[in-house]
């Protein structure tokens, strides 16, 4: 077989399609965010100003979150020297588990190397370790749980996205006596929806099933103490495991679980992703660990947040970009043809210094095509009119339809 033959055809068939991926190369500055300049091939630059980074409250920039990594490496050095395991646990580590597993009311937590490792490695040990265990997964839930359920090789069940009579049908039908666990996120991050948690803990709960709460892009954003949208709506104690990352709000990296003693110490047993992976450095769990302190304290930062969310969906209202109404802070102007997409987010780019990425299939089903927006508090109202102006010719040259008042 003449393999890379094979995979240029494959690359070929993403680029007609209009699916093909491209990095734009940026290069972020301490202190400016959300702007950035841009590296292009031609080794020629440009400033941009980032509209889709998950970095949603600009925590990465703050000057609390830089001190603190600046004195974990004066204090501990570069790298965490290997795996837990091996290695030991670094007093960074155990500082920020302690704050995690008090953000969510939790007995413990376990924090990981990112998001997606937490995901597949605690859904992964939970589905393979428990004997007969099912699990019932929402339809839209995110590829590493997906894989972590696979991986597991457990039964598993895929209910209707946010439907609680669906699930509740399809664990009606299964043996009573099978552990059951139901997992789904709060919020999604393509829609921007939010989970009806409550009812879908009352299924759980009726038919005595654990449930496995994803907040990553809900942590730090709500609640009184950023703690998701669980602890806004008052609900983490009848949640079983609630996971996070500390690479979206809080501005960081890595990812994390919370729950009982008992479960976080069976996860940190047997999941391979854990113990066999390189412990995120110590500079990483100290910033981490101030970020969640601040956001634990301050509201200025949601609050100017909502606000900004809320002025570009009525800026985008008053000219007719349509978007995908939702109540979370993720904003979909959508488009609904790959081609076009992906065309609009490369004129942003070059011609306007607009930088976001367009969303196609697989990410997102066919004809639903969009580009993600995520305001920041950081955003300014001069931004802003400049974002819609931008999407208003674009929208023009496009000849795409307007969406009615």
């Amino acid at each position: 077989m003449d393999f890379n033959r094979y995979f240029t055809l494959q690359l070929d068939k993403l680029h007609t399609a209009g699916n093909y991926r491209v990095f734009a190369e940026l290069e972020r500055h301490s202190g400016g965010f959300p702007r950035a300049t841009r590296h292009r091939g031609d080794g020629t630059t440009h400033d941009v100003t980032v509209w889709c980074s998950n970095d949603y409250l600009g925590m990465g920039q703050n000057p609390k979150v830089i001190a603190a990594m600046h004195a974990a490496i004066d204090q501990y050095g570069a790298g965490a020297g290997g795996t837990r395991n091996i290695s030991g646990t670094n007093h960074a580590h155990v500082l920020l588990e302690r704050e995690l597993a008090d953000l969510h009311g939790k007995e413990a937590a376990l924090i990981f190397s990112s998001g997606y490792v937490s995901n597949w490695a605690a859904l992964g040990t939970l589905g393979a370790k428990i004997p007969g265990l099912i699990i019932y997964s929402d339809a839209l839930n995110h590829a590493s749980m997906i894989e972590g359920i696979r991986h597991s090789r457990a039964e598993k069940r895929v209910w209707r996205h946010n439907d609680p009579k669906h699930l509740a049908e399809l664990m009606a039908a299964d043996d009573p006596a099978a552990p059951k666990l139901v997992a789904f996120e709060s919020v999604y991050s393509m829609d921007g929806d939010i989970a009806p948690i409550a009812e879908i803990l009352d299924v759980a709960e009726r038919f005595g099933a654990m449930t496995y709460l994803d907040e990553v892009h809900a942590v730090g954003m709500y609640g009184p103490r950023g703690g998701g949208v669980a602890e806004r709506e008052g609900l983490m104690d009848r949640v079983t495991i609630i996971e996070g990352t500390l690479g979206k709000a809080f501005g960081v990296m890595g990812g994390y679980i919370t729950g009982t003693r008992a479960v976080c110490d069976f996860i940190r047993s047997f999941a391979s992703g854990f113990i066999f992976t390189t412990a995120i450095p110590p500079a990483l769990a100290a910033g981490a660990t101030a970020s969640i302190k601040h956001l634990k304290q301050s509201q200025a930062e949601r609050t100017a947040h909502r606000n900004n969310v809320a002025k570009f969906r009525a800026m985008l209202d008053a000219k007719g970009i349509p978007h995908m109404h939702n109540p979370s802070h993720i904003v979909p102007v959508m488009v609904g043809d790959a081609k076009k997409c992906k065309w609009i987010s490369d004129i942003l780019l070059d011609t306007y210094g607009v930088y976001v990425q367009p969303i196609n299939y697989p990410t997102v089903p066919v004809g639903t095509e969009r580009l993600r927006f995520t305001p920041t508090p950081m955003h300014s109202d001069d931004d802003l009119r400049h974002l819609v102006d931008s999407l208003c010719d674009l929208w023009s040259q496009c000849a795409l339809s307007r969406a009615v008042a």
